[in-house]
């Protein structure tokens, strides 16, 4: 098991498996998964806090019969409390805090087994799409170090695309699961709103869940987290059965629309659109009815939308004084599109915040209108192939040209957020050979009704047998 290639075979119910049967220990498999990091986080800097010894001595305590017994893991180093762990942040201000308990989600990643090592790489407080923070430097895209390995949740992307891990913690406020998924080729899904314990907050916009290589680990994992907390206001509809059971059924005859049209006229790749032609046709193949349709959202709404939540929230998190800030608040301790953001934010008015509000339930009830005549909706995840490190600037000096880069990257995403819906993101497409972004990994987004993840664990796994992508490694 201490072989590179041995241990990237298996998924985490593989290596699970593996452990439950003795055929190998959870003390080797998780030698291994250092050994990776060890040998691969200095390209990459997918992993900022390493927790080894920390992990040994969870394994000497025993991993329990979690579903996940004994299998590594990474947390994302963003307001996820992991008693006695740094939680960074991304930033310089937060740099030296320790969290001083375990949060409800660690909670129940360690009831499901899995061992955490160490925390992963994330933009400033989670508000690029690219993960480049001052304070740890870029994550690199194993499949082309010069590119973005996508954000928020970059680190754990990277992590799990150069196999240090077959799945890694993440979250997301506006595609931050799904962005990354699809720039490193991997499966991401956001689930609905409150479906597990609330995280990053965003007045609801931000979810927690995973990064994984495979359907199944995706599904087994909302398993073992999901469900209401002890003080949770709100809760998802409970599924009709595990979401692991899910995972391989027939998903029936499903009425798929299919769009490729940007808001805002955004440019869209040409990869991108062929990733949804592709994945539409082979949709039809499987038998669902297909249509090209697409809701009529005011994206100029949703964008306002957006930003005015993000920046009181980011205002809210520079108030000088709170109690988890490392060092005092100002602009020479966070990059400079965070200090903007909370110079906007605290310019704002309640009034604003409200019409904000208002205007999130709109968006939500058109998509649920619009879903009352499909059950899924494809998109591309992304309107580009990762781009190079550098194009989404954290340390710009214009506020609105960051926003522009950011629009020109994900403008399918952040409308899942508003909604609360679940929605994932498939690495079904890969460039072709011959241009300059060859052999990069562009992924297929699908959406369903709220609480309708099962569906979505149908689909995505008859798209994973129909065209496998497990076995597809970058050549770090």
């Amino acid at each position: 098991m201490a072989s590179f290639a041995e241990y990237q075979d298996y998924d985490g119910l593989g290596l699970a498996a593996l452990i439950r049967a003795r055929e190998v220990s959870a003390e080797e498999v998780l030698e291994a998964a250092i050994e990776r990091v060890e040998a691969q986080n200095p390209t990459i800097g997918a992993v900022v806090h390493c927790l080894y010894d920390e992990a040994r001595l969870v394994i000497r305590g025993g991993v329990g019969d979690g579903l996940f017994a004994g299998v590594p893991y990474f947390l994302k180093d963003l307001y996820t409390f992991y008693k006695g762990a740094p939680l960074g942040n991304g930033s310089r201000l937060f740099d030296g805090t320790i969290a001083p308990f375990d949060d409800e989600m660690v909670q129940r990643t360690r009831r499901a087994g899995l061992v955490v090592f160490g925390k992963t790489n994330t933009s400033e407080l989670g508000l690029s799409v690219s993960t480049e923070p001052a304070v740890y430097g870029p994550t690199r895209n194993p499949w082309d170090l010069e590119r973005t390995a996508g954000g928020s949740s970059g680190g754990a992307a990277a992590a799990v695309a150069a196999g240090m891990v077959p799945l890694a913690q993440a979250s997301d406020g506006g595609g931050s699961i799904r962005i990354p998924a699809s720039a490193c080729g991997l499966f991401g899904l956001k689930p609905s709103r409150a479906r597990n314990p609330d995280g990053a907050g965003w007045a609801g916009l931000a979810v927690q869940h995973a990064v994984t290589r495979s359907v199944r680990d995706s599904a087994a994992l909302l398993d073992a987290t999901s469900g209401p907390a002890s003080d949770s206001a709100t809760w998802a509809p409970p599924p009709p059965r595990p979401f692991l059971a899910e995972v391989g059924v027939d998903p029936g005859r499903l009425r798929i629309a299919w769009a490729v049209s940007a808001p805002d006229d955004v440019p869209i790749h040409l990869e991108c659109r062929a990733a949804v032609e592709s994945a539409a046709r082979l949709a039809a193949e499987l038998g669902h009815d297909v249509e090209e349709a697409a809701p009529r959202i005011d994206f100029e709404v949703l964008k306002r939308t957006m930003i005015a939540i993000v920046e009181s929230h980011v205002a809210e998190a520079l108030t000088p004084g709170h109690p988890l800030h490392a060092r005092p608040v100002g602009p020479e301790v966070v990059q400079r599109t965070t200090w903007a953001m909370a110079e906007s934010g605290r310019r704002r008015d309640a009034a604003g915040y409200i019409r904000a509000s208002y205007a999130a339930r709109e968006i939500g009830a058109t998509l649920a209108r619009f879903f009352t005549r499909y059950d899924i909706l494809i998109t591309p995840t992304l309107a580009q192939p990762p781009v190079p490190l550098g194009t989404i600037d954290a340390e710009s000096d214009d506020l609105n040209a960051f926003y522009d880069a950011i629009r020109a990257f994900i403008p399918f995403t952040q409308m899942f957020n508003i909604s609360g819906q679940p929605a994932a993101s498939l690495p079904l497409h890969w460039t072709r050979p011959g241009q300059d972004n060859d052999g990069l990994p562009v992924g297929v987004q699908i959406a369903a009704r709220v609480g309708q993840e099962g569906t979505l664990f149908r689909l995505a796994s008859q798209f994973e047998a129909a065209r496998p992508w497990f076995n597809r490694r970058p050549a770090l």
